[in-house]
């Protein structure tokens, strides 16, 4: 009986502990941080947010080709950064999402990756040591519309979800003077860890003008 008992008492604490991982595997521990924003126009396929004031830490990946790859050698720097590579040796808790945002560039594209800082660290973040060459980026208020796809965000399929993006962007504001900002530049929001491997949370994001009744500012 004895013996059962603790048979019994292992095989629930096995399970509480599996639980436990699950759920602190579906982000129900240790929250993460992320910038905050406002729904102002939703369709079925694309929403405009409206984000408030941001700050962000961005290595930039110039004139090259590939996605996956600038944003792998990007966030590498980045993680540095934030596991105390910085003049404070500071250790920074994550937040997400992290960002690639691709601007057309003479020889292919640039890749700004970038990791969003912490209210906290909003009145001056610790200073990155300078071989990783690192930038600080304060963002102003601004709408962007937003498009979501599932699975990883690879160089095949990038560029699809955004031409989606444009596409419903088109229907909605066709006849308005709203607009996009730029069609060619557009940012991917990852949300999970690479060993996340379903349910995964990605989006395409597109800066947008107008929309001023919603609340968007205007410039």
């Amino acid at each position: 009986m004895e013996r059962k008992q603790s048979w019994l008492f292992l095989v629930l604490c096995n399970l509480r502990f599996a639980i436990l991982v699950f759920l602190c595997s579906s982000c129900f521990c240790n929250a993460t941080e992320s910038p905050q924003y406002k729904v102002v126009h939703s369709e079925s396929d694309v929403e405009i947010r409206l984000y408030g004031e941001s700050s962000w830490v961005s290595a930039l990946v110039s004139d090259a080709t590939s996605f996956e790859k600038s944003t792998k050698d990007g966030f590498h720097r980045l993680y540095q950064y934030i596991h105390g590579s910085n003049l404070n040796s500071s250790r920074f808790k994550m937040t997400a999402p992290i960002l690639t945002s691709i601007t057309p560039s003479a020889n292919g594209s640039d890749y700004f990756v970038r990791f969003y800082l912490s209210s906290k660290y909003e009145g001056g973040p610790p200073q990155p040591y300078p071989e990783l060459n690192l930038l600080f980026d304060k963002w102003k208020s601004h709408c962007v519309a937003v498009r979501q796809f599932s699975g990883f965000a690879k160089d095949d399929n990038i560029s699809k979800e955004k031409e989606a993006l444009v596409t419903s962007l088109d229907n909605i504001l066709s006849g308005t003077t709203d607009n996009m900002k730029d069609k060619n530049s557009y940012t991917v929001a990852q949300y999970n860890a690479s060993n996340h491997l379903s349910g995964r949370l990605n989006e395409v994001w597109m800066n947008v003008s107008g929309f001023t009744a919603e609340g968007c500012p205007s410039y």
